[in-house]
C-alpha cells in the first residue's frame, strides 16, 4: 500500500492541521508528516505546490489527494477500519458525524476571536459577540456525549469527533473560557493523551511567529 503523507502547517497555530494529524496519531494509523509553515496571514504560496486549494492540511496517498480535515479523517477511516475512528454502532456513528460536521461548519465567533495558539500564556480577552454562545453549545455537546459514553472521550475511546474538537480544547484553555468541572475533566483527558502531548511539544519548539494569530 502507498504510504500516507500529511502536509500540515505550523503546529502552534494550525487548528485544521491538528485534526487529521491527531486522528491518525491517536489511533495508530501510520503516516509521514511534512510541515510547511505559514508566515503570511493568507498562508504560504508554497502550499500550491502540493495542495489544490493552496491550503493545509492535505493528504497524499499515491496519486490520490484529499483536502479538508474531515474529508481526510473519513478517507483514512475507510482505509483503516480497525483504527475505530468512528463508533461501530450506526446511531452513535451518525451522532459522531453530526457533531463533527457541526464543528467543521459552525462556531465562527470563537474561531475568529480566539485563534488556536499552543504557546499562548493563559489569560482572558475581551470577547466578541457570539463567543460565549458557541462555548455553551460546545460544552453541551461535551457533557451530553460523555454522559452517554461514560468517557473519558466523547464516544468512550478517542475518535474522529475528539479530533475535530481538539483545537477547541486549546481555545478553552488559553483564553480561560470555561469553569465547568465536567468540561475541565474532558479537557484534561485530551491534554493527557500521548498524541496531544506529542503535538504540543513540537508546537512549543517551533521558531515561527505569526502576528495575525497572536491575540
Amino acid at each position: 500500500m502507498d504510504k500516507l503523507t500529511l502536509y500540515i502547517g505550523n503546529k502552534n497555530y494550525s487548528s485544521w492541521s491538528l485534526r487529521p494529524w491527531i486522528a491518525m496519531e491517536a489511533t495508530g494509523i501510520p503516516f509521514e508528516e511534512v510541515v510547511v509553515p505559514f508566515d503570511f496571514e493568507a498562508g504560504n504560496p508554497r502550499f500550491r505546490e502540493f495542495s489544490p486549494t493552496g491550503r493545509v492540511p492535505v493528504l497524499h496517498h499515491g496519486s490520490v489527494r484529499v483536502w479538508e480535515s474531515l474529508s481526510i479523517i473519513e478517507y483514512v477511516a475507510e482505509l483503516h477500519p480497525e483504527a475505530g475512528l468512528w463508533p461501530k454502532d450506526r446511531a452513535r456513528r451518525a451522532v459522531a458525524r453530526s457533531v463533527s460536521m457541526e464543528m467543521l461548519s459552525g462556531f465562527r465567533a470563537i474561531r475568529n476571536a480566539c485563534p488556536m495558539n499552543i504557546r499562548r500564556p493563559k489569560g482572558k480577552i475581551a470577547l466578541a459577540d457570539g463567543v460565549m454562545a458557541d462555548v455553551v453549545r460546545i460544552e453541551t455537546i461535551f457533557r451530553d456525549l460523555r454522559e452517554q459514553s461514560g468517557g473519558p472521550f466523547l464516544f468512550g475511546g478517542f475518535s474522529a469527533a475528539d479530533a475535530m474538537f481538539a483545537p477547541v480544547i486549546n481555545r478553552f484553555d488559553v483564553y480561560d473560557l470555561v469553569t465547568s468541572s465536567e468540561t475541565l475533566s474532558y479537557m484534561a483527558a485530551v491534554k493527557a493523551h500521548p498524541g496531544w502531548v506529542k503535538w504540543e511539544e513540537a508546537a512549543r519548539a517551533e521558531p515561527w511567529i505569526v502576528p495575525h494569530d497572536e491575540v
